[in-house]
């Protein structure tokens, strides 16, 4: 019996942590051509089990967990193999897409960020986007370009932005459980106890220039990445509307969600 099993056992695992966690993105992973699918779901395994020890393992040492999982990931990268399913996958797309520490760096300072940071200003706003969703925006592009440095260049600006909106829009969706649960307040100059239609207009303002931004890089897409990119652009972006057209008062109280038929009706209209 070959490593083969266990490599595709790793990915197994990696495809089902996004499974069970996000069935919008799922969505959109599937909306890809199948030799892409693997990496990116490898990409979402390593980014959804760092930031659940960051947000939901608080009966541990979130400080010491989060440590050596950063640790073992760059170990896993440099022996080529890790005996974590997770980190084993993800070390596979890494080393074969050339995904570096100048973007895994900057994604666990962002986790690292969770465990020190409640209330966030401008730059550290701006700093915490960056390495929390951006760099995986990133991660995904080198997957995209598949080696073309020139085509990765042109679109990194774009990546950026749609990047920046998805986090952003969770961020809004997810007020309620960041405040209640977590303690945490990531829109800077914002008071949520004095949450006001403004303060929701100037934030989805923002969100929008990001997608528009955004899309001018989904065009530009190899056509074997376009559909699933797309899909999950528009998903986020109906959200995004919806949180738009919704009180702020009932933002602070509730968690905005898209129907699973709706979803469905999303992926027909991205896929035409």
């Amino acid at each position: 019996m070959s490593i083969d099993l266990f490599h595709k056992s790793s990915e197994d695992c990696s495809r089902r942590i996004a499974l069970n966690y996000s069935t919008s993105f799922s969505l959109g992973i599937r909306m890809l051509t199948v030799d892409v699918r693997p990496d990116i779901f490898n990409i979402y395994g390593i980014v959804r089990v760092a930031d659940e020890i960051v947000d939901t393992m608080h009966d541990f040492d979130k400080e010491s967990l989060l440590k050596d999982f950063k640790r073992e990931t760059y170990q896993a990268i440099e022996k080529g193999i890790s005996t974590n399913p997770i980190l084993n996958s993800f070390q596979r797309t890494a080393n074969k897409h050339n995904i570096g520490k100048d973007l895994i760096e900057p994604f666990f300072n962002s986790m690292e960020e969770d465990l020190e940071t409640n209330v966030h200003n401008s730059d550290s706003y701006s700093d915490y986007i960056y390495g929390s969703a951006e760099v995986v925006g990133l991660m995904c592009l080198k997957v995209f370009c598949n080696g073309d440095d020139t085509l990765y260049q042109e679109l990194m600006p774009y990546a950026k932005s749609l990047g920046a909106a998805f986090q952003k829009v969770n961020f809004l969706r997810d007020i309620k459980s960041d405040l209640e649960e977590r303690g945490r307040s990531y829109f800077p100059d914002v008071n949520f106890d004095l949450f006001t239609e403004a303060d929701k207009d100037f934030i989805v303002e923002d969100i929008k220039e990001d997608f528009n931004h955004a899309l001018i890089g989904i065009k530009m897409l190899p056509q074997g990445c376009k559909k699933g990119v797309y899909t999950a652009y528009i998903y986020y972006l109906e959200l995004l509307e919806k949180i738009e057209k919704t009180q702020a008062p009932q933002i602070l109280n509730e968690r905005i969600r898209i129907p699973n038929y709706r979803k469905m009706l999303l992926l027909a209209k991205s896929y035409f």
